[in-house]
């Protein structure tokens, strides 16, 4: 057994759940334990223990924590002073940049597909998404049909999803992300 060396702060849930994200994504939920996250740290696995039950209880936390990050990005929408248009486009465009700049955070979210894991994972992304609905529907002004305020999310998901796997950042993408969302307006205003 290795040393554990000497620790300069203490450990927080934040630090785990940052460790566990990365570990989640590159090797699987079923393959990461609790052992391997307090390794990465260099704590012992007790440590982690302090804070979560267990590895499912880690990532109940953890889908908590994202889903709370990307609502507090909708719902910064309405303090901004913009016309319905600009908030709706800033709506959609904040989906891509969120994605694009928490990937291991997208990815657990949205993409990851573990048999095991769909009991943690079913209410966090529905009520993300019909607080995402509920936006698109008020910026239209009720005018847009829910089945097509699905097919812009997974159009949005699909930009982000493909992004995200050959790793690329909002900035290296965001000229193609705002003329994404620029055609997906066209849609929404098509009719």
């Amino acid at each position: 057994m290795a040393p554990r060396k000497a620790v300069d702060q203490e450990l927080s849930r934040e630090a785990i759940i940052d460790v566990a994200h990365q570990l989640f994504v590159d090797q699987g939920f079923q393959a990461v334990s609790m052992r391997m996250i307090a390794r990465e740290l260099g704590y012992s696995h007790g440590a982690i223990y302090y804070h979560f039950k267990n590895k499912a209880d880690l990532f109940y936390a953890m889908i908590e924590q994202d889903f709370a990050m990307i609502n507090q990005e909708l719902a910064q929408l309405d303090k901004l002073e913009l016309s319905r248009e600009e908030k709706l486009k800033e709506l959609l465009l904040g989906f891509i940049r969120f994605g694009l700049t928490y990937p291991n955070h997208y990815e657990v979210m949205f993409i990851m597909n573990d048999k095991e894991l769909q009991h943690y994972t079913t209410n966090a992304p529905e009520q993300s998404y019909q607080q995402f609905a509920q936006a698109v529907a008020a910026l239209t002004n009720q005018q847009i049909e829910i089945k097509k305020i699905w097919s812009v999310f997974l159009m949005l998901h699909g930009f982000v999803a493909h992004y995200c796997r050959i790793g690329h950042s909002f900035q290296e993408v965001e000229e193609l992300a705002m003329s994404h969302v620029d055609m997906i307006l066209g849609i929404i205003y098509k009719d």
